[in-house]
């Protein structure tokens, strides 16, 4: 029977993970992760979990352990944030390059310097080209259930690849919120036991990991990645729709709010969706047809099923909560539209960088891009392709 209790995100992904009761979990404090894995440590010693917990000196050991932990056969996770995540940078691809479904959350944090603790998605935009699938999360309940997904994602035989479930450092991660939480033995019976396919402790299948490989197989490694990461797209949703048995919320790519007629469309990830519906539905009441997409899943990609929820709209603003210094536009503007244009769409599309560094994201803020996206449908121009929003002169 599921109960409903407050909680931070923080507290909520905890309790994921204790339901999910990983064999390893490998822990190292940075702020706004330290009170998710304290949480965790909690429950251990509370014994709700048999977990072999290791404590280490730094995220790039967390992550070491991790992979080495994974490698011999163990359900294994860790947790980082920000300069934390940018440590383990060699470690992450490792993971991913070894096929090991390790399962990560993130909270999101910028990164230094100035030295800031509060949220953008910098640190995890700039692990998009790593071979993790990457989950973002609106609201505690949803990095709850992202969570307990991830597991069944990263160890399906057709992906095997490590996963990360973020959310937005302070804004969800330390905020208290309303958090339905499945029963354990509901969770533990969803992601099933783990069974590794290629331990190294497994003496009569003997494996390497991780040996010399030079220009002749090397890019003949690379190539089960990519495969491997477009397979994870059904099994997201096939996940996804098992999962809504036992929710009643339907997980897939994105969520499409109110865009079956929409003219004008902003897409964003993670928690300032929260604060953009009620823009949207106060448009809708004065006419405006008016749309948000939410993005989940960033990797892999959902290119297709992105152009054809923007199929017939009339202008569109993507919002990075990031930068990508010397590109033209942000990492989910750049995403879009290049979707668009392979698809052969020619719809306006803008840019808004924005909430680096915490900067808040307020009402009037996103009614300032939907009536820049009203403009454009009006007047037929583009003023400005990159536009930073709440930046002061």
């Amino acid at each position: 029977m599921a109960k409903t209790l407050g909680l931070t995100g923080n507290e909520a992904v905890a309790y994921a993970i204790m339901q999910i009761n990983p064999d390893v979990m490998a822990a190292y404090p940075i702020t706004p992760q330290t009170a998710l894995v304290q949480k965790f440590a909690d429950f251990l010693a509370d014994g709700d979990v048999d977990t072999e917990m290791i404590l280490v000196e730094s995220e790039h050991s967390a992550m070491s352990a991790t992979v080495g932990a994974s490698a011999a056969g163990a359900r294994a996770m860790t947790a980082t944030a920000a300069n934390g995540l940018a440590l383990m940078w060699e470690i992450v691809y490792i993971a991913a390059s070894n096929r090991l479904p390790i399962v990560m959350p993130v909270i999101n944090r910028a990164l230094s310097a100035p030295i800031n603790i509060l949220c953008d998605h910098s640190d995890t935009m700039g692990c998009r080209d790593t071979g993790w699938i990457q989950i973002y999360s609106e609201n505690a309940q949803e990095a709850y259930e992202n969570t307990i997904q991830a597991v069944r994602i990263a160890e399906h035989p057709d992906v095997l690849l490590p996963a990360m479930v973020t959310q937005d450092g302070f804004i969800i991660s330390h905020g208290m919120e309303d958090v339905t939480i499945l029963e354990k033995e509901q969770v533990q019976k969803f992601v099933g036991e783990y069974k590794p396919h290629y331990p190294l402790l497994d003496p009569e299948h003997p494996v390497s990991y991780g040996p010399i490989d030079f220009h002749d197989f090397y890019f003949e490694h690379k190539k089960p990645q990519v495969d491997a990461m477009e397979n994870a797209k059904q099994v997201i949703l096939d996940v996804g729709r098992e999962f809504s048995k036992l929710s009643g919320r339907e997980y897939g790519f994105f969520d499409a709010y109110r865009m079956e007629d929409a003219e004008i469309v902003a897409i964003m990830m993670s928690s300032t969706a929260g604060t953009t519906r009620p823009v949207v539905d106060e448009l809708r009441r004065q006419g405006i047809k008016a749309g948000l997409l939410k993005l989940r899943v960033f990797r892999p990609f959902p290119a297709e099923e992105i152009v054809a929820a923007l199929q017939g709209k009339k202008a569109v603003a993507i919002l990075d909560r990031a930068i990508s210094f010397g590109a033209q536009g942000g990492a989910l503007f750049s995403e879009v539209c290049s979707a668009l244009y392979n698809a052969g769409q020619r719809i306006p599309v803008i840019n808004f960088l924005y909430g680096l560094g915490g900067r808040p994201a307020e009402i009037e803020n996103i009614q300032e891009v939907y009536q820049k996206l009203q403009r454009i449908v009006q007047t037929g121009k583009v003023d400005n392709l990159i536009n930073y929003l709440n930046l002061r002169e």
